[in-house]
């Protein structure tokens, strides 16, 4: 039974989690921010390189960052069901798996350039971005293994580590970058080169401080975490790859509908491809925030499944959508009153050229406000559903949504209405609304507690 005790006590310990894994998200954010900013002062040739290699290194690293973030839910529901080995068998084969990953993908990085080049850019263009994803492929292991690591700390209620060592990371990468990318106290001026070093340490270092937490720490002794670090676990390692292949696909398949977005704005010309790149660079700092709460809520969840608390997997789940629903909220009021503000952040509007794109900009930012709400709902439902272990139907339906539902209903607003890129977003808004839709009635079906006949609570 619902009481408001249980209310209060479960929306704190989901805060408690939610804050510092939001933080941590918009502390990697930053670290974006800042080689943008860094590659802008190295000139525009190396921004456009230097955008093309941090995109291609971002979306494989994601990717399959994804497939090993299965480590959280499993280990949430260890940790509920009060099995410290089982974490342990968990989290190195969530290294294991992080190993395996990073040699395939560390091989397609190398030769990433190639796709620069098979966009139709210029040899120099190439050359500047094999120079950077040649320094920051030497980071991919690092970077999935702390994906593999930060799983376990939170799922175990050591959040506030994670977020600590993403910002130490942040400014590792902001310094590494002044000092190697622009040649300052010393260093030689490497460039974009310098910029892919600058992430490559941030990440081992990231990777070596919560190894070093995760080791030492006495709290997270009866785990025993990384021994045997050796030995294969095939059942559990197969556990992992099932559960976390989906999330990599659903990861995919939201990228790649943002990608084509992208490419469909340019075909309306250079004004709406800017105000297109205003309205999605403010929507994805804010959904930082719910994909923490996303992360948040899965572990959650996964806990409660562990202490086989169904009502209290129940409870969780719906806090967390609400949360990212209404924190979304919050936002887009922001978005509906204050655009000209947030487009003075990234354009001159004394510019009398920047007009148009002004204009068209608050337009995608009113809709924008809507596609903020939703996307918020949907991400921290496929959470909750995450904690379920449930990954499969999610990534189904975000293909519906986003591919049969989404994309088509675009192009008939952009090209059948005539309302151009902004009829893209409004088809973009619509299948993140039917995704949110689906993912949180299937949450709210499964975990409907129901009787069995022994009067044991069962989904």
């Amino acid at each position: 039974m619902l009481t408001q005790s249980r209310l209060v006590e479960e929306t704190k310990a989901s805060l408690q989690l939610a804050i510092p894994l939001a933080t941590a998200q918009l502390a990697q954010s930053a670290t974006g921010f800042v080689d943008t900013l860094t590659m802008g002062l190295l000139g525009s040739e190396a921004l456009a390189a230097g955008g093309l290699g941090a995109g291609i290194f971002a979306y494989s690293v994601m990717l399959t960052a994804g497939v090993v973030s299965a480590v959280s839910p499993l280990v949430a529901e260890a940790f509920g069901a009060n099995q410290p080995r089982q974490v342990g068998e968990i989290t190195r084969q969530g290294l294991w798996l992080a190993s395996l990953l990073s040699i395939p993908l560390m091989a397609l990085i190398w030769h990433g350039s190639g796709l620069v080049q098979l966009v139709g850019q210029p040899a120099q263009a190439i050359a500047l971005t094999d120079s950077y994803l040649t320094a920051i492929v030497w980071g991919v292991f690092p970077a999935l293994g702390f994906a593999a690591l930060r799983s376990t700390a939170s799922a175990l209620a050591h959040a506030r580590i994670v977020m600590l060592i993403v910002v130490i990371g942040t400014a590792i990468n902001a310094i590494g970058n002044y000092g190697l990318a622009l040649g300052k106290w010393g260093l030689p001026a490497l460039g974009l080169a310098g910029i892919g070093w600058a992430s490559t340490l941030s990440l081992w270092s990231m990777f070596a401080i919560l190894l070093g937490y995760l080791s030492l720490h006495s709290a997270f002794q009866p785990y025993r975490l990384f021994h045997p670090l050796f030995r294969f676990n095939r059942a559990v390692f197969t556990e992992l790859v099932r559960i976390g292949l989906p999330i990599g696909g659903l990861i995919s398949i939201e990228g790649g509908m943002f990608t084509l977005a992208t490419f469909l704005m340019a075909q309306f010309g250079t004004t709406t491809l800017a105000a297109h790149q205003v309205a999605l660079q403010t929507a994805a700092i804010a959904f930082n925030v719910p994909l923490g709460m996303s992360f948040a809520t899965t572990v959650r969840v996964g806990q409660l499944l562990g202490q086989k608390d169904f009502h209290g997997v129940r409870l969780a789940g719906i806090i967390g959508i609400a949360m990212g629903g209404l924190f979304m909220v919050s936002t887009a009021i922001l978005f509906w009153t204050q655009p000209q503000s947030i487009v003075d952040l990234y354009l001159n509007l004394a510019d009398p050229e920047n007009a148009s794109v002004l204009q068209l900009a608050k337009t995608m930012l009113g809709i924008a406000a809507i596609f903020q709400i939703v996307d918020g709902l949907q991400v921290v439902a496929a959470g909750a559903l995450r904690g379920l272990k449930d990954t499969r139907t999610p990534m189904l339906v975000a293909f519906f949504a986003y591919w049969c539902i989404g994309l088509p209903t675009g192009l008939t607003f952009a090209y059948g209405f005539g309302l151009g890129g902004a009829g893209i977003w409004w088809g973009m808004a619509t299948g993140l609304a039917v995704a949110a839709l689906i993912l949180t009635t299937r949450f709210l079906r499964l975990s409907q507690p129901r009787r069995s006949p022994a009067s044991s609570t069962v989904y």
